[in-house]
């Protein structure tokens, strides 16, 4: 009795931990610069089934280290899925990553890693989510980032609105939704087809478990406005250290020590001013020198230094650094510390050079994340939305993804 008593708890305690929903693990401190994405210049790894996904990252210690390379695959809450490895992947992974080179002329050294799938090991076989994971020689998990692969089964549109909702009307955007399965079965719409709604590829504040309001012949209908609505925050700050040496409109001074360090200018809290319209690329970085032609290599590392006045109401909450080049993580590096000479909040981050968007966080006492606090919501600003259409049958092992679709504020509807 002890005995059976004994295997079933440890096969559900086994389960549990099969089960646990698949995060993206941030690297240590000697992995920068990742870039993962899909046939388009989006650093967001989406593609569809068949096409290639480019992975890249540098080590700071230069020391050719061997990195290896995992796949799994997930569930639409991301949760593993029940396939096996060979159900979701021909040829086997957990292979070492062997295209790299160590940077070229530059004054901080570093081994540059890249990686394509599919390639002669791997080749993906379904859709879905998926989970990649690197691990070094001695197969200690160094990071992981989620990507997509789709099947174009169904047709979406969409549409940005401005809220209905009259007390967060100049605050918020709706997202509308129409997916039209002419070219697909599906026998109990309502129950097999979920989606998933992101705003400018930031998983943390994407919108899950949405059912359609209602069906038009072969036609979901998704015509919410509280339901799948976003706060419509504010454009990002930017910068560019392209030309290590020339000074911009975001970039105050220059000076070089053991590297250079690039001092932006002030910025300021924006959520009491009114809404400006200013391009950004919504978080995004794209790595780039004039200082060579292969910026993968012989792109610098530089000190940016960034600042923001304090203010009283700050007292309780710690100030953060936040952007897609440290994939929106909160930590010792991108916090912000108080001067107390000048009065100011003060970060420096060792950043590679390129065109770099950023904003600024708050994370209070009990560790809640107020991603607009300093930047202010507007429904004016330009965000990217992304709906992600997923189907699982009676009897499926997984969730498949059928669809995407994708909308811009800026052809925003009243």
């Amino acid at each position: 009795m002890t005995f059976k008593f004994t295997a079933i708890f440890l096969f559900f305690i086994t389960n549990a931990v099969l089960a646990q929903v698949q995060s993206e693990v941030n690297p240590p401190s000697n992995i920068k610069s990742i870039v993962f994405k899909g046939e388009t210049d989006d650093q967001f790894p989406i593609i569809q089934l068949g096409e290639t996904i480019y992975l890249e990252f540098d080590d700071l210690t230069a020391s050719e280290q061997d990195y290896y390379y995992k796949i799994i695959h997930c569930n639409y809450d991301w949760t593993p899925s029940d396939l096996l490895k060979s159900q979701y992947i021909n040829g086997i992974d957990d292979q070492r990553i062997t295209d790299y080179d160590n940077s070229y002329n530059t004054l901080q050294p570093y081994s540059n890693y890249r990686l394509t799938l599919p390639n002669d090991n791997v080749k993906l076989k379904v859709s879905g989510n998926h989970i990649i994971e690197i691990y070094d020689s001695n197969y200690e998990l160094q990071f992981s980032r989620r990507f997509l692969v789709y099947q174009n089964s169904v047709t979406v549109s969409t549409l940005t609105k401005r809220s209905r909702d009259f007390n967060y009307i100049n605050e918020k955007q709706a997202v509308q939704i129409n997916i039209n399965y002419s070219n697909y079965t599906i026998v109990n719409p309502k129950k097999e087809v979920k989606i998933a709604i992101l705003q400018n590829y930031y998983w943390p504040t994407a919108i899950y478990n949405i059912k359609p309001q209602f069906t038009i012949g072969t036609e979901l209908v998704y015509k919410y406005d509280e339901e799948t609505s976003f706060f419509g925050g504010n454009e990002f700050y930017n910068f560019d250290t392209k030309d290590l040496r020339s000074a911009s409109a975001a970039i105050a001074s220059i000076e070089l020590t053991d590297l250079y360090n690039h001092y932006l200018y002030t910025n300021r809290f924006r959520n009491d001013k009114p809404y400006t319209y200013f391009p950004d690329i919504n978080g995004d970085f794209v790595i780039r020198t004039l200082q060579g032609d292969d910026s993968s290599r012989e792109a610098e590392y530089t000190n940016v230094h960034f600042s923001l006045p304090y203010k009283r109401g700050l007292v309780l909450d710690k100030v953060y650094v936040f952007g897609k080049f440290n994939n929106y993580e909160l930590n010792e590096e991108n916090e912000m510390t108080y001067n107390e000479e000048n009065g100011l909040m003060e970060a420096s981050i060792k950043i590679k050079q390129g065109f770099y968007n950023y904003k600024y966080v708050l994370k209070d006492d009990k560790s809640e994340i107020k991603l607009n606090e300093v930047s202010g919501n507007f429904h004016y600003t330009e965000n990217n939305y992304l709906v992600l259409v997923y189907y699982r049958n009676f009897g499926d092992l997984y969730d498949s993804l059928i669809g995407i679709g994708s909308t811009n504020s800026t052809n925003l509807k009243n």
